[in-house]
């Protein structure tokens, strides 16, 4: 086939991509016991695993947690599919590319602050696994513990399957919209949307335009959740009613599909003979979300000073430690900045916890943009005790500034903070689009003392 039939060829399945993806609908609720069911009757009654299973259908349960954890942190959910999981050949070996696991133990642990540029354009038919490009983390796949940070850049569908044994992928789209085919049915993201595959959940990534590029936050610890809301009440922050969850949808497909599995930082293939995505009904709380950051309820002073930027938590995965998250997925949404007599962009400030910031779009008001700047797809790291807050630019700026109310909703900023230092991967401590003079960005920072006597 012609390169110019391919070109054509991908347009039309984009186009179909993505008018599948307009036309979905949706499960609602974060946590819930969710049920579902593509053809009628596929679901048994009355019991998970009946001697024979409705349709001719194949009882399985996915297990997200330990049988025997608590209650309200037990995850799974009984699948019905067309054959079992276990019906597969053997994995095998092959290429990591780009992706690297914990234990991050290649490079030093680097106390500076660092700033990089988006990734550069992939090559030609990179699909979103090829195109994942990890740029450090913590912890240690094989103990569960930690976490990773990931970009992807893609320009091709993917044809084959993923799988994430290590960890559950919070996906954070920047450039581009993606149709997820998981398990549990279909999924639509934009970017200013995020979606969440649990641990060991089965997916292909479909693109919707030309081009995509975004983050991953691969959480190798506890299930994320909501956070405790404490002081605030009920209601705020991200409501769990706003989150989406797929409606059945199986594919039953004969013929060799490629299966994908990252098992202890490594990839390992196989080649099925059907398509795994072939569950006809299911019903759990181990489930794909996709949730619109734009309606995340925003917490903020309406009297003084900045808030920590902990009121702007979405999900959070905890630790053994009360309050001292594994990492916890932060946004920076639009909304109102009324503070009297408040330096109202980020203070300075020197944290217990490690920060790696991306951007999705426009500006942050506490960094400059523009070339050489802070832009959408690129990112900042500020691991633990590095001294950061606004730059010289923007503190000058805004000390001087008229105190009216002030709307931000040119900008959606987010962060991967986490309780652990972030180890860099060579490839990341020597990419061509790290930037270079990053700390010049404080440099010219005035002496303002004036002693009273």
């Amino acid at each position: 086939m012609s390169d110019g039939a391919t070109a054509r060829g991908s347009a039309m399945e984009r186009e179909e991509a993505r008018k599948i993806a307009e036309g979905l609908e949706h499960l609602s609720g974060f946590g819930n016991e969710h049920t579902s069911e593509a053809v009628p009757g596929a679901l048994p009654v009355g019991r998970n695993s009946p001697q024979r299973a409705p349709l001719g259908l194949y009882a399985e349960q996915l297990s997200g947690s330990a049988f025997t954890e608590p209650r309200a942190e037990n995850r799974r959910s009984w699948l019905y599919r067309i054959r079992p999981s276990a019906a597969h050949p053997a994995f095998t070996r092959t290429g990591n590319g780009a992706l690297r696991s914990a234990p991050f133990a290649q490079t030093v642990p680097d106390p500076n602050r660092l700033r990089w540029n988006p990734l550069p354009d992939p090559a030609e038919g990179t699909d979103f696994l090829a195109g994942l490009w990890t740029l450090g983390g913590n912890g240690d796949v094989t103990q569960r513990s930690g976490m990773a940070v990931h970009l992807y850049h893609a320009n091709a569908s993917m044809r084959r399957v993923f799988s994430d044994a290590d960890g559950e992928l919070l996906i954070v789209p920047e450039r581009g919209g993606l149709l997820l085919r998981t398990e549990f049915g279909l999924l639509h993201v934009e970017p200013g949307h995020i979606a969440l595959i649990p641990r060991g959940v089965r997916f292909r990534v479909e693109l919707l335009d030309e081009t995509a590029r975004g983050y991953v936050c691969e959480n190798y610890g506890a299930p994320f959740r909501l956070p405790d809301l404490g002081p605030i009440g009920a209601n705020g922050l991200a409501n769990a009613r706003d989150f989406r969850a797929p409606v059945a949808a199986y594919e039953d497909v004969e013929g060799p599909v490629e299966v994908v599995n990252k098992y202890c930082g490594n990839l390992w293939t196989a080649t099925y003979g059907h398509s795994p995505l072939d569950v006809v009904a299911w019903h759990g709380n181990h489930v794909p979300y996709a949730y619109d950051l734009r309606r995340f309820n925003v917490m903020g002073t309406i009297s003084y000073d900045h808030p920590d930027p902990s009121i702007f938590t979405v999900l959070t995965s905890p630790s053994d430690t009360p309050g001292l998250a594994g990492v916890d997925f932060v946004v920076f949404a639009p909304r109102w900045l009324v503070g009297e007599d408040t330096f109202r962009p980020p203070y300075f400030h020197r944290n217990v916890m490690s920060e790696y910031m991306g951007l999705i779009e426009g500006a942050y008001d506490a960094k400059t943009a523009g070339e050489g700047g802070f832009v959408p797809g690129g990112g900042s790291l500020h691991t633990m005790m590095s001294a950061h807050g606004p730059d010289r630019e923007t503190f000058d700026r805004a000390s001087a500034a008229e105190l009216r109310p002030q709307k931000i909703d040119d900008g959606l900023a987010f962060m991967f903070e986490t309780r652990w230092p972030v180890s860099l991967t060579p490839q990341a401590a020597r990419a061509d689009h790290l930037q270079q003079g990053y700390d010049d960005v404080w440099q010219g920072l005035e002496r303002h003392f004036r002693p009273l006597h």
